[in-house]
């Protein structure tokens, strides 16, 4: 059996080792310093300004959103633009926020929206929340330029890539913010944990707040007076003073020092996986039955998964027949079409036509792609590739 995910960390007895050393001798384990050091610890390793680290990937995406509503950049009735290859939880927080979500279609050999996809909506949309898909992209750098144009606010679901790049830039960078998940089974596991990222110190203030009740108390000093300040609230009544709309999605030391400790090993994770899925590519290039993908634009590929897209159903029934009977664990594309899924036509009163995403949902899945895959298992793998 090749499952998806073989174990909860890299270096799994090292860092189980050093967590319960860590548990023993630490007197709280609620957020605190820890979380602090990994915050700044993955600002410097991604490339940007500031992080926010929470509870989970998806609330990452509900605090970000918040934020942004706090601060007026985004209002309710807004638009967003959406990928319809994508997880629920990019959607949910839009329609849970009063937002309204329009689908926007994948590029079958890319996975994600492209520049001439989104110019058929960028007119329509206030906000686009790209995923990028699985480790890869299409051309972000055009897609931030048209959104820029627009006056489009740009943020990246990057989930699934973290360690890509493109024009020498890592993938999560190109927008005013992203979101990052480190669930068991993603390139770095915090066993649950979530990061937004951004350059703007303003939304940086504003996803603090909105991270734990709306409350000062993890602001920096500076900005802390100014809320009392602009308020009138002394530093008594401040421990208890809620300045906007909030959840308490803290994470907590816990998960900051397992991210410390699985931070160091980014470099491994993302090398092995980009390995591992250019030596399975090979064999998918050769298949006859299979979509081709374009990465060639990308400077690394850190593929969080393989897809298999089928150039029709019948060969996807057989190639998915063939692979669980090898007992090699395999999953749909994501949330394949996201306007298939009941809950988006239960809000979403108006259809969107996204077949490239239709063809994936229906035709498409993905097996795992690990740091622990042996030279055994890639060979195994190939053959069940072969057409």
């Amino acid at each position: 059996m090749i499952k998806l995910v073989k174990s909860s960390f890299h270096n799994e007895a090292d860092t189980k080792k050093r967590l319960i050393e860590f548990i023993e001798k630490t007197r709280f384990l609620s957020m605190g310093k820890e979380t602090d050091k990994f915050e700044k610890a993955f600002s410097k390793k991604q490339g940007r300004k500031f992080s926010v680290f929470v509870n989970s990937g998806s609330t990452a995406n509900l605090v970000l959103l918040q934020a942004l509503q706090n601060m007026g950049t985004l209002k309710r009735g807004d638009k967003i633009g959406v990928s319809a290859l994508t997880w629920a939880t990019n959607i949910m927080p839009i329609i849970q926020l009063g937002m309204e979500p329009v689908a926007i279609d994948c590029e079958v050999e890319t996975l994600n929206v492209s520049p001439r996809i989104l110019g058929k909506h960028i007119k329509e949309i206030d906000c686009l929340f790209l995923t990028n898909v699985l480790g890869f992209s299409d051309d972000i750098t055009a897609i931030a330029k048209l959104c820029k144009k627009n006056k489009v606010v740009f943020l990246e679901d990057n989930c699934e890539s973290l360690g890509s790049k493109i024009d020498k830039k890592h993938l999560g960078n190109f927008g005013l913010a992203s979101t990052f998940s480190f669930f068991v089974g993603h390139h770095l596991s915090t066993i649950e944990g979530g990061m937004i990222c951004t350059d703007d110190e303003d939304l940086y203030h504003h996803l603090i707040l909105a991270r734990a009740h709306g409350w000062d108390r993890n602001l920096p000093k500076f900005k802390q007076e100014e809320y009392r300040s602009k308020h009138a609230v002394d530093n008594f009544f401040s421990k208890y003073t809620f300045y906007d709309l909030a959840f308490n999605v803290r994470p907590t030391d816990i998960n900051g020092f397992l991210g410390h400790i699985q931070l160091k090993y980014w470099g491994d994770i993302v090398k092995t996986r980009e390995k591992n899925f250019r030596t399975l590519y090979k064999a998918i290039e050769k298949n006859p039955f299979l979509h081709s993908l374009s990465f060639g634009h990308m400077d690394v590929v850190s593929n969080f998964a393989v897809p298999l897209i089928a150039k029709d159903v019948k060969s996807f029934e057989i190639l998915r027949r063939r692979f669980e009977k090898a007992g090699v664990e395999i999953r749909p594309i994501i949330a394949g079409d996201i306007t298939k899924q009941p809950f988006y036509k239960k809000y979403r009163t108006e259809r969107d036509d996204c077949p490239n995403a239709h063809l994936i949902h229906t035709q498409a899945f993905y097996f795992g792609n690990n740091p622990e895959l042996t030279p055994k298992e890639i060979a195994f793998l190939t053959q069940l590739l072969q057409d």
